[in-house]
């Protein structure tokens, strides 16, 4: 564990944590509740989510999933800092379909537009594999195209579709190792 300087304040460093080149990725934890909660509660970062918008309740339920699924996998959910500000999160969770484990990423509108989502989620993937996942899957409606472009991006590729609620979602995958 070390910590680094960062904009007024020390910034716990783990073996977990990730750093782009203007990004910060970290496990959540329950001292992340409340931006996460606001984040889930958004409905531009989290209207188009598996589940969409979240009471803080739900929030709350899903934060104990994901630091579970940290401490049973050693891969998880991160929260995404830029200069020291909360803009999003990233990461790998079980799939409520079964379909194994899901890359998600959400942003709040204002941090859109700048490639964020593409850089943290292709931190996060990274991080997924050398960890020694060897399949994750990420799913997207047809008609998302920002995050079918950032999953494109990455290097995932559509494996299979499935109808969903009217709409057709996308399967895409990246296999490693």
């Amino acid at each position: 564990m070390a910590f680094l300087l960062s904009g007024g304040g020390l910034v716990m460093l783990t073996a977990r944590s990730v750093r782009t080149g203007r990004l910060m990725l970290q496990p959540v934890t329950w001292r992340d509740m409340v931006d996460m909660a606001s984040l889930k509660a958004d409905g531009g970062a989290f209207g188009q989510m598996l589940g969409g918008e979240c009471t803080r309740q739900q929030a709350e339920q899903e934060m104990a999933d994901d630091i579970a699924f940290w401490a049973c996998h050693r891969v998880g959910i991160f929260t995404i800092r830029e200069k020291d500000r909360f803009v999003g999160m990233t990461g790998i969770h079980a799939r409520p379909d079964g379909r194994g484990f899901g890359l998600r990423f959400a942003l709040y509108p204002w941090a859109s537009g700048r490639g964020i989502a593409r850089e943290a989620a292709n931190a996060a993937l990274n991080f997924t594999h050398d960890a020694g996942v060897k399949r994750v899957i990420a799913v997207a409606k047809e008609s998302n195209l920002a995050s079918r472009t950032i999953l494109g991006g990455i290097g995932m590729h559509v494996y299979e579709t499935f109808p969903r609620d009217g709409q057709t979602m996308l399967v895409y995958e990246s296999v490693r190792g």
